[in-house]
């Protein structure tokens, strides 16, 4: 189940037009290598030492690779590969890399296998409402605190959008 808080906030393509409210992702904090190992190697005859040192070469390796100028596939996952925005010039005999190739990143594209096998097993839970910096853990301690009745008021749509749809 994954959480999600609403927030409202303003259109940044239309600052005149009224905030509205939008879903944001909470990310839970990511386990730490060896609780991460364990958990993937269990029920397997891999060690998760063997787990984690692969994990610090495929590192070393990718990191090796994207300097080089490689896109690097990470087995069944996906790619990493670097990206750029860049300062545009009309005299080609202008441009200077050092100073106009800006924000490098390395950018990872999940796999359509890993894409669609986790994508299409999303499931959303509320998390709660943020408005003007007050933190509400749930959609319904919102509505009580503003006194909105649950026959839909500012939060659109039908149905208790709180409740765990796995009960």
């Amino acid at each position: 189940m994954y959480k999600y808080k609403l927030v409202q906030k303003i259109n940044p393509q239309d600052k005149t037009a009224k905030k509205k409210w939008y879903a944001t992702a909470i990310g839970n904090d990511a386990q730490d290598v060896k609780a991460m190992t364990r958990a993937a190697t269990e029920n397997t005859t891999t060690a998760p030492i063997e787990m984690e040192a692969s994990l610090e070469l495929l590192g070393n390796y990718a990191m090796q690779q994207l300097l080089q100028g490689h896109i690097v596939k990470v087995g069944d996952l996906g790619t990493l590969r670097i990206t750029f925005k860049s300062e545009g010039v009309e005299d080609i005999t202008t441009f200077n890399a050092g100073q106009m190739i800006k924000e490098p990143r390395i950018l990872f594209t999940p796999s359509k296998t890993l894409r669609e096998g986790v994508v299409k097993k999303l499931q959303f839970q509320n998390g709660g409402v943020l408005e003007a910096g007050v933190s509400y853990a749930s959609l319904a301690d919102y509505k009580l605190a503003k006194g909105i009745t649950s026959g839909g008021g500012s939060t659109g749509g039908s149905g208790n959008e709180n409740d765990n749809p796995l009960g």
